[in-house]
């Protein structure tokens, strides 16, 4: 799988769900995944570079007591060879040793410092922007959370509206029922007067 790059953090679209807002969880986890996994491949480069740092000031420091392995010796450069066959190998040692060992530590020491400070931004960049995109996404969540719940408190007062509507709606209903009743009952009561006093 490939490293992440900044870009691909900060123009990461993710496809919105079908049956709920919001962004899809399982594409939203890969992507967390794949920064992890660029943490960490940035992690294991970090420690390799201090392994190759220690690794390169212990050469230094064996430059520096005049501890040259055989293969450095070997490896010289053809001018360098040139030189020393041409002086005394004691005034040779002499003055090529305090040089090479200075050049060695001034190059070590800038590769260390390039590679270090390489490092540390590339991954300090990558976390903050991880970051700010995992704030994004909580905000957004956090937004439609607040969404979900204004609509489902609007869907609520609707509801109870309604249901009060209805228990005055039977209220009335029963009251107008009654007062119907009342009236057929009273009718009935006063055609049975009007019948036994007829008889």
């Amino acid at each position: 799988m490939a490293l992440l790059t900044t870009d691909d953090v900060l123009n990461k679209k993710f496809q919105p769900t079908k049956f709920r807002e919001g962004y899809d969880q399982d594409e939203v986890d890969d992507f967390l995944d794949e920064v992890v996994e660029t943490l960490s491949t940035l992690q294991d480069e970090n420690v390799d570079l201090r392994n190759k740092l220690a690794e390169a000031e212990r050469r230094i420091a064996e430059l520096s007591t005049g501890q040259i392995p055989v293969v450095e010796q070997q490896a010289a450069p053809f001018e360098q060879q040139q030189y020393n066959a041409a002086v005394p190998s004691q005034a040779a040692a002499a003055t090529t040793e305090p040089e090479s060992a200075t050049s060695m530590l001034a190059l070590a020491q800038k590769l260390h410092d390039e590679y270090v400070r390489s490092g540390q931004e590339e991954s300090e960049q990558i976390v903050a922007e991880a970051r700010v995109d995992a704030d994004r996404i909580i905000k957004e969540a956090e937004e439609q959370h607040n969404r979900v719940l204004a609509q489902l408190e609007q869907d609520r007062s609707l509801l109870e509206r309604k249901i009060e509507e209805l228990r005055n709606f039977e209220s009335e209903y029963r009251s107008r029922m009654r007062q119907f009743l009342e009236g057929i009952l009273a009718d009935v009561s006063d055609g049975r007067t009007e019948a036994t006093t007829d008889i």
